[in-house]
């Protein structure tokens, strides 16, 4: 009892002893969107805090703003639309683009839509839910694609995963469909398929193999594949098979393949491409790549050596589902790199194995990208062919040590040729790896555990909100061009700053309505504070964080933050609330991350998401971004 009496009386919030239930809060029915206006936590089983719980007001900045852009208290259409050019800086909007904004809150039935003879209007607080509302976001995704989608598919950043038949880990979970139709309905192009021989041999499941993961049958899973490649894009989708067949059952995967795909499935005219086509010239059609099958060839390496896939060793790092933060790309690749040594494929075009040579022609006709390492080490790996092109694989670590050494080669490779990057072996959690390793080296298809949650992923969700979400994302103009002596972009080069982001956080709030009134603290309401921070090149990379606000629902922070970038086409906005906990770790709030390079100057309501990535029905920021 003297601890509980001490709590009650040193704390800082205005204590009330009342008989309600921990749960139960007071609303006030005159408030516009009836908010609570207190809450009572119970302490023990005598004593309750009662806590005011504030209303969501407008910052003193945005209200400077409406007095700015308004006229005795009321703002137009006429008015509005000046905001929307001069603060959001959206130079083309029209009279027509304020007052359809204007009729969208007439939805909302609390909000009070101002009628005058100047048409209608907005006050202080219709404005302040405008710009905290779900018309503002910090992207428009609403514009769809807006890059060029005419060049060859390695000028393109692909959304691309891993092993995308496995529901959880990489040892002992089911392999399924379901997995693959929810990463076709995010907007994924790549989808990886391990297929071997079934029990009998006479039929082809898909599993990843050597371990104690449940099969799955391949025609089940090209079936989905074929039913939902086309519901977030109608871009391509690459199926990558991880092939372990015999020529027999090869002719078989080609059949299922050709019966059903029919006339969507691209087959080259030539055996070998000397270009990528266009996304654009490929919508919804299905293109196959693949390596010639390892299973039956004289030296055969198993995939747990080919892809790094080993389950010896100790698990990543990161693999909490958000705790641990996302690895540096300073430095030498760390590690045990040798699971990935013995990664020697074979060219699929050299034709000098007897088991490649009796590759079923059927199915060799249906490859479009041909994947492999050609002999000779990376000399051999990274040589461009002015006459064909072609798909390499390395593993994360195999990447990061080329890359110390080589990394303008890797990008001169990838402005031709496709370079596919996967996770390492080590990662039998499914945690993956930071993705900017592999996109700052021009690498198309970074391969992510599309259910391996956790920060690294939500990067990789981050940058394909770029360009509409179609999955396709242009690579920017220095990873694909050569200087005038042949030089190309230096991963590794010290490069002045050419933007400035700011960043200000004013506030938040929606938690009230999506988290129970206990899930963060029992016995007051949250303490939420903000990380704020950029991933990019190593140059650019930095995390900050706001002050906590206790005690507090819709807390507001009204601070701003700087970063200076040096690659602002490759950098992505980080934004994270957590709940500080004095005793425990600290909880989660929702993160979200932005692409810079798509960021809507002014200030926007940028909603968040959960730990995997589904966004949260009511909570978001309100924040301001300036470019200068």
């Amino acid at each position: 009892f003297i601890f509980f009496f001490l709590l009650l009386t040193l704390s800082p919030k205005p204590l009330q002893f009342s008989p309600k239930s921990s749960s139960e809060t007071e609303t006030d029915p005159s408030s516009p969107r009836s908010t609570m206006s207190k809450q009572t936590y119970r302490v023990c089983f005598c004593f309750r805090r009662r806590f005011r719980l504030a209303v969501a007001e407008a910052p003193d900045e945005i209200r400077g703003f409406f007095n700015r852009y308004s006229e005795n208290g009321l703002m137009s259409a006429d008015h509005l639309r000046r905001f929307l050019v001069e603060v959001q800086k959206q130079e083309n909007a029209t009279l027509e683009d304020a007052q359809a904004a204007i009729n969208s809150l007439q939805e909302l039935k609390h909000l009070n839509i101002l009628h005058h003879h100047r048409g209608q209007s907005l006050n202080l607080e219709t404005f302040f839910k405008y710009l905290f509302g779900d018309i503002n976001p910090p992207i428009d995704l609403k514009r769809g694609v807006q890059q060029d989608m005419t060049a060859p598919l390695s000028h393109y950043f692909i959304y691309t995963g891993h092993n995308s038949y496995l529901t959880g880990n990489q040892l002992s979970s089911d392999c399924s469909d379901v997995p693959i139709i929810q990463a076709l309905q995010r907007g994924v192009r790549v989808i990886e398929l391990d297929i071997w021989p079934n029990s009998n041999k006479d039929g082809i499941e898909v599993l990843h193999g050597r371990t104690l993961t449940t099969p799955v049958e391949l025609i089940k899973c090209l079936r989905s594949i074929k039913e939902h490649a086309f519901t977030a894009s109608d871009y391509p989708v690459v199926i990558t098979l991880e092939d372990h067949l015999t020529p027999d059952l090869q002719a078989k995967v080609a059949e299922m393949v050709t019966q059903t795909f029919g006339d969507i499935l691209f087959c080259p005219d030539s055996d070998c491409l000397k270009e990528f086509p266009s996304p654009e010239s490929l919508k919804k059609r299905i293109i196959i790549s693949t390596k010639p099958p390892k299973e039956y060839m004289s030296a055969a390496v198993p995939k747990d050596a080919q892809e790094g896939d080993s389950q010896n060793g100790k698990t990543a790092s990161d693999e909490e589902a958000w705790g641990k933060e996302v690895p540096h790309l300073e430095g030498p690749a760390s590690g045990n790199d040798k699971e990935d040594e013995d990664d020697d494929e074979e060219d699929p075009d050299e034709g000098v194995n007897r088991f490649q040579k009796s590759l079923a022609p059927e199915y060799r006709r249906l490859i479009a990208i041909h994947a492999g390492k050609p002999k000779g080490g990376m000399d051999e790996c990274l040589k461009v062919d002015p006459e064909k092109v072609r798909r390499l694989s390395l593993s994360e670590q195999q990447l990061e040590k080329v890359a110390e050494d080589r990394g303008t080669d890797i990008v001169r490779f990838t402005q031709r040729n496709i370079l596919r990057v996967y996770p390492k072996g080590t990662r039998i959690t499914s945690s993956n790896y930071n993705p900017l390793i592999g996109w700052m080296h021009g690498a198309q298809m970074v391969a992510f555990n599309m259910q391996g949650f956790g920060r690294s992923l939500w990067l990789m969700h981050g940058m394909f909100k770029s360009n509409g979400g179609c999955g396709y994302v242009k690579k920017p103009d220095f990873l694909l061009k050569s200087g005038p002596n042949n030089e190309v972009f230096d991963p590794r080069a010290t490069l002045p700053v050419k933007t400035t982001l700011k960043v200000r956080i004013y506030m938040g709030e929606g938690w009230y309505y999506d988290f129970r009134h206990t899930h963060f603290d029992q016995y007051s309401p949250p303490d939420f504070y903000t990380r704020v921070g950029i991933a990019g090149v190593p140059a650019d990379v930095v995390m900050k964080k706001t002050k906590t606000i206790e005690d507090n629902w819709i807390p507001v922070w009204n601070e701003e933050f700087e970063f200076q970038l040096t690659v602002p086409e490759l950098a992505l906005l980080r934004l994270e609330v957590h709940e500080y906990d004095m005793s425990e770790k600290d909880d989660f709030g929702g993160q979200t991350v932005l692409p810079v390079s798509e960021i809507q100057s002014g200030i926007r309501a940028v909603p968040l998401h959960d730990r995997e990535g589904k966004k949260y029905n009511n909570v978001k920021l309100l924040v301001h971004f300036d470019f200068v």
